[in-house]
């Protein structure tokens, strides 16, 4: 026995008998429902007409999810009851063609390039890993692609391949007849996320938002004329966005118009649509314009942060999503993209970000990008020590001794501050006066919790025990430095 490769380039074929249906075959769903979440999963409901014998009888539902969660599945009809349940997923392919002919004889077909001649050899495959190894008579064959056409005849088509994703249930029936049956299941690889796209007008102080949504679906088999419904939520996990309600302001509280289920809200398309394999899809779900909005700066420094050299500011988006003045709308998460029109009244992109799930009525703030014209330079002017303050402290001993109460000591203690001199300096080269929302972070040291502000030029707001935040107005072309103090612990 002598071993050789074959050189060729592999074309894997069925039986002539599979090549006489050439046309697609339709789809075997019923009536869809599609509920699809923001985690990249759906329920499928799927109504079909079955036709029952009395008592045992099988039933096929070809053109599921190849991604059917199968412990998922359940199967709503009338006089009839599940007794077991297969999802056949091996499908039909070259390489599972190939995988299931091991052990069996196929034939070889080979063209000679010159003359176009075919000739056939019986073959018997040996192994499919990572390649393919053939018995020829008394020879061991090994095929590889190297452009030189061989193809490969089976004699018939494995029982056990499926040309499409299928799910067999065998029921049990009172009574033989035809009647409608809901099956539902759960399925990943069908996913949808939200895009926005705002046109800012600075001068009218307004923006239209229209609002995307994108459909994906990854899995082999389409749902066909499907009415579908959108959850803003993905149930049993939750998701921060990197932009959306503007800090300090509390979330919105107005509930929209929009059906619920649970704590989430329903995005229904609003006409039944196909939803391909491989596909993504944009369907369109908010329309809004003349929206009130501003632009606004923003700058945040870290705690004894200092630089040598100004740093821009953020330009900031900043409007609403309530009913009134507002987009009036609840807002699934999703990445809103800001244009504006230039000179010649062409909209042009000037930056994006992300909100995460936005209730009516709440103050959105999208960060933009960084001003060219707007910096800000933080310095530390000097720290030092100042006057202790004598403060009461309780020690509380939990354990008791001898049975007796646990001991309660108050002692009287000093303590020592660090007033920590701070100065801003804002610049804006812009020739209109602008507006910068200054945020001081990390002012709270997560043990003592009490910084105290001894000196401002400006009155700031303490927006949080780890944050204050001063409105700074800088005129067009100049100049205005902050003054603080700071009394720390530490």
């Amino acid at each position: 026995m002598t071993m050789r490769v074959l050189a060729g380039s592999i074309l894997l074929l069925a039986p002539a008998a599979a090549f006489a249906q050439t046309a697609p075959q339709p789809s075997a769903q019923g009536d869809v429902a599609v509920t699809i979440y923001n985690n990249g999963q759906a329920l499928v409901q799927d109504t079909r007409n079955l036709t029952l014998k009395g008592g045992v009888t099988r039933q096929e539902f070809p053109d599921v999810a190849d991604r059917i969660r199968p412990e998922t599945v359940r199967l709503s009809i009338a006089g009839a009851s599940i007794i077991e349940q297969n999802f056949d997923y091996d499908l039909l392919s070259p390489s599972a063609l190939i995988q299931k002919a091991v052990g069996q004889t196929i034939t070889i077909v080979r063209t000679n390039p010159a003359t176009g001649v075919e000739t056939r050899e019986r073959a018997k495959v040996l192994a499919a890993n990572g390649g393919v190894v053939l018995q020829i008579g008394a020879n061991i064959e090994v095929l590889r692609d190297d452009g030189l056409p061989v193809r490969v005849v089976y004699d018939s088509l494995p029982p056990n391949l499926r040309a499409r994703p299928t799910l067999s249930i065998s029921l049990e029936a009172g009574a033989a007849g035809t009647r409608p049956g809901t099956l539902s299941y759960l399925t990943t690889g069908l996913g949808w996320t939200a895009d926005y796209v705002a046109l800012f007008d600075e001068g009218k102080g307004t923006i239209d938002v229209q609002g995307w949504v994108t459909l994906k679906n990854d899995n082999n088999v389409a749902f066909t004329n499907a009415e579908t419904v959108l959850v803003a939520g993905s149930p049993g996990e939750g998701r921060n966005g990197n932009a959306g309600i503007a800090p300090g302001t509390l979330s919105g509280t107005q509930t929209s118009a929009r059906a619920r289920l649970g704590d989430f809200y329903l995005y229904p398309v609003g006409r039944r649509i196909t939803i391909a394999p491989s596909q993504q899809k944009q369907v369109s779900f908010l329309s809004v314009g003349g929206v009130p909005a501003k632009k606004i700066y923003a700058f945040t420094n870290n705690w004894l942060s200092a630089s040598k050299e100004a740093a821009s500011a953020t330009t900031v988006l900043s409007f609403s999503s309530s009913k009134d003045g507002g987009l009036g709308d609840a807002l699934p998460a999703g990445t809103v993209r800001v244009y504006i029109r230039d000179s010649k009244g062409q909209p042009q992109f000037i930056g994006e970000n992300r909100i995460d799930h936005t209730p009516m009525g709440s103050t959105l703030a999208i960060p933009t990008g960084l001003a060219f014209d707007v910096k800000v330079k933080p310095t530390v002017v000097k720290r030092e020590k100042i006057q202790t303050d004598e403060w009461q402290r309780t020690e509380k001993y939990r354990v008791s001794i001898n049975g007796e109460k646990p001991t309660v000591v108050v002692r009287d203690d000093t303590v020592t501050y660090w007033r920590t001199s701070m100065a801003y300096t804002l610049t804006n080269a812009r020739p209109d006066p602008v507006t910068v929302e200054l945020v001081q972070a990390g002012l709270d040291d997560d043990y003592w919790h009490d910084t105290r502000v001894s000196n401002e030029s400006l009155k700031g707001e303490q927006r949080s025990l780890d944050e204050r935040v001063w409105k700074v107005t800088v005129p067009g072309n100049g100049t205005t430095t902050l003054t603080v103090d700071f009394d720390t612990r530490y």
